[in-house]
């Protein structure tokens, strides 16, 4: 089909040197065809006006985030983008065999830190590395967790370069966030587009809350059908909060605050209007430092006094597990390629973007010498936020970072700039390309990795933006995976 006869597509130009998954070689890629082609008879009119649609569906849901800037939080719309992502069936094969690999050395490299440190003794991991993480934590050492699995629900942050060829960005191993867009997008597809995804062989996501539930009442230690699962949440001034409620929704799980949970003899209750009733899981949206006052912060208001015992004992399970960060740390990214070598005896499916330390002294000077060329980023921030990208920062900026990273040099990583893959946009009444990336969710649970054919795309909505974080300006689309 040759570009030019649409109307969408014959003023559409993608940016040079930089991967589109729409077009390639002057023609629309195989697997975007059965969707370009149900779209071809559409007038701009009528494609604004599901555009429009779509952002006043959004607005009456109230699907939103929460943007912190200048200490206050803001609520805004999510973006949503009418397009959506399209991958093919082999390529999805590809993802998935990659992710179930890297979380499988990331799970075996958690218990092992916590308690023989074998990769360390074998001078894998300098001990340093992990002693200076401030996400590791000693409370957890020799605590044994459930079916041995701490990264029960991760988000891989993925990029296609120049080449085709996906890269890991970062794993999310903590609280994950972003499953509930990925479900209201395709909610949204199927009101806008209603006939597309049964036509196009799209694989669902909608039982995404079913597998993860199944998953959560599977760690329970009470021999009994029903175990009580509950969603702990910082409460409604998170920037996540939405999420919290929709999952739980969905899940038909009661949503908590820590104020409604009660420890007692080492067990965790739920105070309801019968009195108190027995927890077993608990999926947690609650940061570390915060989940028990009497352990990690004192002046915690959103955690559960003795809660970290409860769970020491085996009373109770937590999802994720605590101490989750040591190994998403972005120092620690730098690893996983030697962690899956070294427990799986395999080489890494999905690479890994080059990574350079910047305690390391002569990182530290080749960084500073292509500092235009690199990305610079704290190693436990995220959001998009404490990074320098080198193309687009002002001389002052990068002193400023200079000084920043020779302070605290095991705070900080630097990588290339990578030329994150472009994908047609609807902006303005007409198809403009814009940077994404892919946010897969996987589930552990005992029954091994299970991943939703899917996940969340982000779009840098910026013209030029490599920034695809919702905080930073960006906004999201349908993930289509084609089944085969």
């Amino acid at each position: 089909m040759a570009m030019d006869k649409h109307v969408f597509l014959k003023n559409y130009h993608g940016y040079p040197d930089i991967w589109d998954e729409m077009f390639g070689n002057g023609d629309i890629r195989s697997h975007y065809k059965g969707f370009v082609n149900a779209i071809s008879d559409l007038s701009s009119e009528e494609m604004t006006r599901k555009d429009e649609q779509a952002k006043k569906l959004f607005m009456t849901q109230g699907i939103t985030f929460t943007v912190y800037s200048s200490g206050e939080g803001i609520e805004k719309i999510f973006p949503f983008d009418v397009v959506p992502r399209i991958i093919k069936a082999d390529e999805w094969k590809h993802i998935e065999e990659g992710i179930k690999q890297r979380l499988k050395a990331l799970n075996i490299f958690l218990k092992d830190i916590y308690h023989q440190q074998f990769i360390v003794k074998d001078g894998i991991i300098p001990a340093k590395l992990i002693y200076s993480c401030p996400n590791f934590l000693r409370e957890m050492v020799n605590v044994d967790v459930p079916f041995d699995i701490y990264t029960h629900i991760s988000g891989v942050d993925l990029i296609r370069d120049y080449d085709g060829q996906f890269y890991v960005l970062e794993d999310n191993l903590r609280t994950p966030s972003g499953v509930s867009y990925m479900l209201e997008n395709r909610g949204m597809t199927y009101r806008i587009f209603p006939d597309l995804i049964p036509n196009n062989n799209v694989l669902p996501v909608k039982d995404y809350p079913d597998r993860l539930l199944k998953n959560l009442m599977a760690l329970s230690n009470r021999q009994k059908s029903d175990p009580t699962v509950v969603l702990l949440t910082p409460g409604m001034f998170n920037s996540a909060y939405f999420e919290h409620t929709t999952l739980a929704r969905l899940m038909g799980i009661e949503l908590v605050e820590g104020r409604d949970l009660v420890v007692e003899n080492h067990h965790v209750f739920m105070k309801t209007t019968r009195g108190l009733q027995k927890v077993d899981i608990i999926y947690r949206r609650v940061d570390d430092d915060f989940i028990d006052p009497l352990v990690f912060r004192p002046d915690s208001m959103l955690g559960v006094p003795g809660i970290y015992w409860a769970y020491r004992k085996g009373n109770v399970a937590i999802v994720n597990a605590m101490g989750n960060g040591v190994a998403d740390d972005k120092a620690v990214y730098a690893y996983v390629p030697d962690m899956i070598r070294y427990y799986l005896n395999e080489e890494p499916i999905l690479k890994n973007v080059p990574t350079y330390q910047l305690a390391d002294p002569d990182n530290r000077k080749m960084v500073f010498e292509k500092m235009d060329k690199m990305v610079i980023k704290r190693t436990n921030e995220s959001g998009g936020y404490g990074m320098l990208i080198g193309n687009s920062a002002t001389e002052q900026q990068m002193e400023d970072f200079k000084k920043a990273v020779e302070a605290e040099p095991r705070s900080f990583i630097a990588q290339p700039i990578i030329n994150l893959s472009s994908a047609p946009c609807y902006i303005n009444g007409e198809l403009q390309p814009r940077r994404i990336d892919l946010r897969p969710f996987a589930l552990y649970g005992p029954d091994g990795v299970d991943i939703v054919p899917g996940g969340l795309t982000r779009v840098a909505l910026k013209e030029g933006s490599l920034v695809v974080n919702s905080s930073q300006g960006g906004g999201s689309k349908d993930t289509w995976v084609l089944g085969g």
